[in-house]
């Protein structure tokens, strides 16, 4: 079995296992009472005004000019994480419960840095990780970084991982 074959039945052996679990039970949890829906779709036509950067610019204030001038920098251009949980209550409103939890569990991910994702990213790859180093890093998602979703996907990853011989020996 190729590999790219064997990720994608390892990733939905572990979908399937997450199938009872909330997508992200606190994510976004002070959006979750906004009721946006797919009647607010596109958010940056429709909802602008509410839509903003982590670093707090709101995006119906931004404009080509501020990049061009260095008003604006790549952080202000990054997704906040009350802007994937909108995404995600307009992915509910139609009946996309799957992406909404996808979205969910990347607005987790906002919180860890980039370099460190990639590692993360590759750790996961079968043969890569012992069971011992994909708990730590479970571990680490879920108190350095307050992703309870992810480090509950990794550990779940680690599980079949050991279960179809998967794992790098010690």
């Amino acid at each position: 079995m190729d590999q790219e074959m064997m990720m994608k039945q390892i990733v939905e052996e572990v979908m399937k296992a997450m199938g009872g679990t909330p997508a992200a039970a606190g994510v976004g949890s002070a959006c979750q009472s906004s009721g946006v829906t797919s009647a607010n779709y596109p958010l940056g036509e429709k909802m602008a005004d509410k839509v903003f950067s982590p670093t707090g610019k709101k995006l119906s204030d931004m404009a080509l000019e501020q990049i061009l001038d260095g008003r604006l920098t790549a952080e202000d251009m990054r997704i906040a994480p009350e802007t994937l949980e909108m995404q995600a209550q307009v992915a509910e409103s139609v009946g996309r419960d799957a992406f909404a939890g996808n979205l969910r569990r990347a607005s987790e991910l906002i919180a860890v840095p980039d370099d460190r994702l990639l590692e993360i990213y590759n750790a996961l790859r079968p043969y890569r990780s012992t069971r011992q180093e994909l708990e730590d890093i479970a571990n680490e998602m879920e108190h350095q970084y307050g992703c309870k979703v992810n480090a509950a996907f990794i550990r779940d990853a680690a599980a079949i991982y050991e279960k179809r011989g998967r794992l790098k020996r010690d």
